[in-house]
């Protein structure tokens, strides 16, 4: 499969056409069974993507021709790096230009929180999203199943956020889901 994405990026990032650290990245909510649901990018983009780091929106003006690609998953990164970047005024116009297939559309949606969503916070007013890993801050007495004591300073991966209630999170802590009070974590 790295071959046939190699050989359709032509060894180059298919958002902004970089040659330097080049990697495979599935396009959620798809699993990677295909090479479609894959987009072969660059160590700039994917940080960006995953948001990992701050969004550099100058770099982000290769969009610009990705966009058109004949790849969903890279027209899908492209749909939301735009309307990441929408702040910025520019994006708007491109998004006015693309078009999307139904499916794609839903794709490149899923995930996105629409505008009245609520906005989950962690305990220093950082912003959550589903994926985040974060700390406990206090120990926390799960009730249930387990019965035990979720340490403070314990890890919990890959969160998914409580969709109508912006103070709860789930995630979890040894092999039990768990909700969390997200006045109880860091991010």
């Amino acid at each position: 499969m790295e071959r046939e994405i190699t050989k359709r990026s032509e060894g180059k990032c298919e958002l902004c056409g970089s040659t330097e650290s080049l990697s495979i990245h599935v396009v959620a909510p798809k699993n990677g069974d295909s090479i479609d649901e894959c987009a072969h990018i660059c160590g700039v983009c994917s940080s960006q993507v995953k948001g990992e780091v701050d969004l550099t929106p100058n770099h982000w003006r290769c969009l610009n021709d990705s966009m058109w690609s004949e790849v969903d998953a890279v027209k899908v990164l492209a749909w939301r790096m735009l309307n990441a970047l929408k702040s910025e005024g520019w994006p708007n116009d491109l998004l006015e230009m693309m078009y999307l297939e139904e499916d794609t559309e839903k794709w490149a949606k899923h995930g996105i929180p629409s505008e009245d969503a609520p906005v989950h916070l962690d305990s220093n007013g950082v912003r959550l999203q589903a994926g985040d890993s974060v700390v406990l801050i206090k120990d926390l007495r799960v009730k249930g199943g387990g019965n035990f004591t979720a340490k403070r300073g314990t890890a919990v991966r890959n969160i998914t956020l409580v969709h109508d209630n912006a103070e709860h999170i789930e995630g979890k802590v040894e092999g039990q889901r768990i909700v969390i009070l997200t006045q109880y974590v860091k991010k």
